[in-house]
């Protein structure tokens, strides 16, 4: 695999407030937030320093009707989306989104793991990303958290499609291990399986 598939390389909140949302980001992390001027929606662009790190827009109605809460979601890259959406379904995965393009930007899927929590395929027009910004930078994501079905079984569908490694698996007592998962071998998150209290596998 390249150095660049399996990077958490873009983040997204489909919110049902976009105006409080802006607010509460400026407030709390100091994103400076403008809009992306793409034609026909209106889609927000969140900035550390002079380097965007993810996106912001309305959560569409229909995906809203479904029982779909206000939610960030990840986008990981890969060198070829509709590739990687085989490999995912054949590791027992499945499709919410077919493959799209983004009119210079790139192209994308949204899939979901064995349990259901969702994750985003992209590939950049380029054919290349940036490198991330290195760990913790101030107003950058510093942690990838999955609340799994089977915690072991995630730490291995991921790990085979992206090549993430296992870590550490930390006993949590009656809450499970833990595994600490790196990309590239810089740890960048961790999964666990959820707890009762949790109703759904989600990041």
């Amino acid at each position: 695999m390249s150095d660049s598939t399996g990077q958490f390389v873009w983040y997204e909140l489909m919110t049902s407030d976009t105006a409080a949302a802006e607010a509460f980001y400026r407030s709390v992390v100091g994103w400076s937030i403008k809009d992306a001027g793409m034609p026909g929606m209106a889609y927000s662009l969140l900035s550390a320093g002079d380097k965007s790190v993810g996106g912001l827009m309305a959560l569409p109605a229909e995906v809203s009707a479904s029982g779909v809460p206000p939610h960030w979601a990840g986008y990981i890259w890969v060198s070829d989306v509709d590739a990687y959406v085989a490999k995912v379904v054949a590791a027992g995965g499945k499709v919410c989104r077919a493959p799209d393009d983004i009119a210079g930007v790139g192209r994308f899927a949204v899939m979901g793991d064995p349990d259901g929590a969702t994750f985003i395929l992209f590939t950049e027009a380029s054919g290349s990303n940036a490198p991330p910004a290195p760990p913790n930078t101030p107003g950058h994501v510093g942690w990838h958290e999955l609340y799994a079905g089977d915690g072991a079984r995630a730490m291995a569908f991921y790990g085979a499609l992206f090549g993430w490694t296992q870590d550490q698996a930390m006993d949590m007592g009656p809450m499970g291990t833990y595994y600490i998962f790196a990309i590239n071998g810089v740890p960048s998150g961790g999964m666990m399986t959820r707890p009762p209290a949790v109703p759904v596998a989600h990041w």
